[in-house]
C-alpha cells in the first residue's frame, strides 16, 4: 500500500486484526453476515480506518486495515467493536436480549504487517473464507 499522509507526516501503518462474537457463536450467517460487513465498513469510515481486505466468517472477523498513527490501535478497535454492536442491536433488537447486550467477545488479535507481506495476509484471509465456505458454514 502506498504511503498515506496527515498534515505533517506520511505513514504506512497496516494491521491484521481478528475478533470474534461473544462465546464464539456462529452468528454471522446469511443476511446478518452481510450486514455485519456493511456495518464494520461504515464504522471504519467514521473512524478514518481504511479497510484493505476483510472477511466476515461465521464465527470471526478478519480485517487488514490501515490506521493513522495519530490514533491508538486499541482505541480504534474498541470503537469499531462498540459502535458496530450498537448498530447491529439497532437493526436486530432480538439479538440485544439474546446476547445480553454483548455482541463481540472481549479482546482481539492484532499484528502489524512487517513480519509477513501484504500478499500473504490477503491470501490467508481468502483461504480462511474459502475453507469455511467449503465446510458449508457460509452461504446458508
Amino acid at each position: 500500500m502506498d504511503d498515506l499522509s496527515l498534515a505533517h507526516s506520511r505513514y504506512n501503518c497496516t494491521y491484521h486484526i481478528v475478533f470474534i462474537p461473544k462465546y464464539r457463536r456462529k452468528t454471522m450467517f446469511g443476511v446478518l453476515r452481510k450486514e455485519v460487513g456493511e456495518i464494520l465498513g461504515k464504522v471504519c469510515r467514521m473512524e478514518e480506518v481504511t479497510i484493505i481486505k476483510a472477511a466476515t466468517l461465521p464465527d470471526h472477523v478478519h480485517m487488514y486495515v490501515s490506521i493513522p498513527p495519530k490514533v491508538s490501535v486499541s482505541k480504534v478497535i474498541g470503537r469499531i467493536k462498540g459502535k458496530s454492536a450498537l448498530m447491529i442491536f439497532d437493526r436486530h433488537p432480538e439479538y440485544r436480549e439474546k446476547y445480553n447486550r454483548h455482541f463481540w467477545a472481549r479482546g482481539y488479535y492484532c499484528e502489524t504487517v512487517g513480519n509477513v507481506n501484504e500478499e500473504t495476509i490477503k491470501r490467508y484471509i481468502d483461504e480462511q473464507y474459502e475453507r469455511d465456505r467449503m465446510e458449508g458454514d457460509i452461504g446458508k
